[in-house]
This record gives structure tokens, sequence and C-alpha cells, in this order.
């Protein structure tokens, strides 16, 4: 029987576009030494789902390894400070629908984003009770896949899947064995899906369909 349930984050569980525009933008204001302008979404839209360090490298290929660094902490500590308080746009039903699931299974968050970011998420809205363990990118500096088969051994989970809204979770869940669910309502494509939801909501009935 199926026993956990792994999810993304960003395009996932929830819409942190606006906070993470904003808070990085502030940052690039405040230094013209990064040589470039301000986001927009499209940009930004291209980055999320990334490890940090090749977000830096795309956002700012002018600077040098250690103003990418730099620039790259000043936006993940303003972001995750907005974004702990603010919150982001959860995806109709969340909470509800993450309810009726901890009913049935263990559910996880494993993203590739910095330390904080998660419990920014979790904080805001006031969702850390649902969740048995996180893990990050920023924790370990370890890709997504390696880090899926980390928190299931971490937790004896034997039997899962990962829900996400990108190719590159569908690669993570490869790697870990585990059957992928893609979120067709995030940001980005997936190349072939074992299971597709259309909305957060759906996912109760889809699960109970795998063994």
């Amino acid at each position: 029987m199926l026993e956990a349930v792994l999810f993304d984050l960003d395009g996932t569980l929830w819409d942190a576009t606006s906070g993470i525009l904003k808070t990085w933008n502030d940052v690039i204001a405040a230094h013209p030494e990064s040589k470039r302008g301000a986001l927009d979404r499209k940009e930004l839209s291209g980055y999320l789902g990334l490890p940090m360090t090749e977000i830096a490298n795309r956002m700012f290929p002018e600077c040098t390894t250690k103003q990418k660094q730099l620039f790259m902490d000043a936006c993940c500590e303003q972001e995750n400070a907005y974004l702990s308080e603010v919150g982001g746009t959860l995806y109709p039903e969340l909470e509800n629908t993450l309810k009726e699931l901890k009913k049935d299974y263990r559910l996880f968050i494993v993203s590739n984003c910095q330390q904080g970011y998660i419990e920014s998420f979790l904080k805001a809205h006031k969702l850390n009770y649902l969740f048995d363990d996180i893990i990050c990118w920023g924790d370990n500096l370890l890709p997504k896949g390696e880090n899926n088969k980390l928190i299931m051994k971490k937790n004896g989970v034997t039997k899962a899947v990962y829900v996400g809204d990108t190719a590159g979770d569908e690669n993570s869940a490869r790697v870990a064995e585990i059957p992928f669910v893609f979120a067709a309502y995030g940001f980005g494509e997936a190349v072939a899906p074992d299971y597709t939801i259309n909305s957060f909501a759906e996912l109760p009935k889809l699960l109970k369909t795998i063994e």
C-alpha cells in the first residue's frame, strides 16, 4: 500500500511569485554592482525549481562567484523574512485536501530551495501540523532526487509518490524510483508522467488508484 506523498513546493502547493519578485528586485535595486535590471515574472518563472547556485549563475552572469553568492544570499534572506509573514497564494482547497490526505498517508516536502523557505511557507499559512518532515537543497546541497531517497530512508518509507510540476521534479521521482504525479496547474511541463492532476483537490481520488 502507498505510505507517503512527497511534495514539491513552488507550483505544487503554492505560488509565491509576487513575494519573490518583490524581494529579489529590492535586492537588485540596492546593488547596482549586480549589473542587471529588474526581474520580470517571465524570467523568474524560468528559475523556479532550480538549485539556488544555478539561479545565481543565470541571474548574475557578469558577476564574480563571490558576488553571485552574496546577492543570492541577500535575495533568500529577504524572501524568507517577507514570505514568513505575508505568505503566498495557496492552490484551491489546499489545506482541506492535505487534511484528507493526512488521514491515509504521511506527507513530506522536498524542494530545491534555500534553508528557511519551506519553513516560511509553513509558518505563514500555519500548515506545519500536516507534514511529517521536510528537506531541501539548502540543508545539504544534494539534488532533489537524492533528497527524495534520503527523506524516505530517514522516515522508514518504502512506498511513496512524488507530486510536482516540472520535468526536474519528474526526474527526481525517477532517481528515487517512485511514481511521479504531474501537477499540470503549476509552472512547468513534464515529459512522461505516471499520473496527472489538473487541480490539487484531485489528488486524494487519484492516490486511491495507486497500489
